[in-house]
């Protein structure tokens, strides 16, 4: 049987990083090789279980990030935007696969990941959903083939606890969107809209943000014409699913040269 392949976990006490590491541990082709915490975090020197069965891996919460990315082929990193930017360092440093779903991140700080992305495999997406890159994908082709008469209005909804909006990936699905029309986001983004904003402006794309509850996250991209309305919808009904999508990108990735890449590239979906 071939080797496994070493998988660590940043960020490994959070509500993802708890989720991670069982998808790790339920994956056959793959071995929890470690899980970091910030120093000050309560969860440090704790035994790492298995977060449904609680059975122990022998392995302990540690502050160490650079000796995670060091004793790994490849890290999951879920973390914020500052502490993605240092472990990509690492990550160029130790030649290890370094799987980002961090959101939230500055053009400055996604520079940082290209500059790694030249001495190893990158793998940056705003969400890991098999599910998800499919509607990147129609987003795209249905923008390309539907003209501005068609206004373009992107809701996603997810739980009370997420900090940042609008999420990941409804900026992901905008930018797919923009691409099919062949336009910068930035220059047709309207992320807010309050109070007397005078009427839609052709072309434009809209984003609207709801929270609440417990949600995994939704996502609805839709086409509004005359009389007339396209939507296309995902609905995730369990943070597994980007975990799972996660961990396959950790296993495609270790065996891949140096480069930044997306959840295109792991799954072999057309970019046209």
């Amino acid at each position: 049987m071939s080797q496994k392949i070493k998988i660590g976990v940043v960020g490994c006490a959070g509500r993802m990083g708890q989720i991670l590491i069982g998808s790790i541990l339920d994956q056959d082709k793959a071995q929890l090789s470690g899980g970091t915490e910030r120093q000050d975090s309560p969860h440090m020197g704790q035994a790492i279980r298995h977060p449904v069965t609680g059975i122990e891996t022998g392995l302990m919460v540690t502050d160490d990030a650079e000796a995670l990315f060091k004793n790994s082929d490849a890290v999951l990193d879920f973390t914020c935007p500052t502490a993605t930017v240092r472990h990509s360092s690492f990550a160029a440093t130790h030649g290890t696969a370094h799987i980002i779903g961090t959101t939230g991140m500055t053009a400055d700080e996604e520079a940082a990941l290209e500059k790694a992305a030249k001495s190893v495999a990158v793998v940056y997406a705003s969400n890991f959903s098999l599910g998800v890159n499919l509607l990147f994908y129609l987003t795209r082709q249905a923008a390309r083939l539907l003209d501005e008469d068609f206004d373009i209005e992107i809701l996603e909804m997810h739980h009370r606890h997420k900090v940042d909006a609008p999420s990941g990936t409804a900026l992901g699905l905008g930018k797919e969107a923009a691409k099919g029309r062949q336009v910068d986001l930035d220059h047709v983004s309207d992320r807010g809209r309050d109070g007397v904003t005078g009427e839609r402006q052709r072309g434009h794309i809209g984003f609207a943000v709801l929270r609440g509850g417990n949600v995994a996250g939704e996502h609805t991209v839709s086409f509004n014409g005359d009389d007339e309305r396209i939507e296309l919808t995902h609905k995730a009904g369990d943070r597994a699913i980007f975990a799972r999508g996660a961990v396959k990108a950790a296993l495609w990735a270790a065996v891949q040269g140096a480069g930044l890449y997306d959840m295109c590239d792991v799954l072999g979906l057309p970019r046209v």
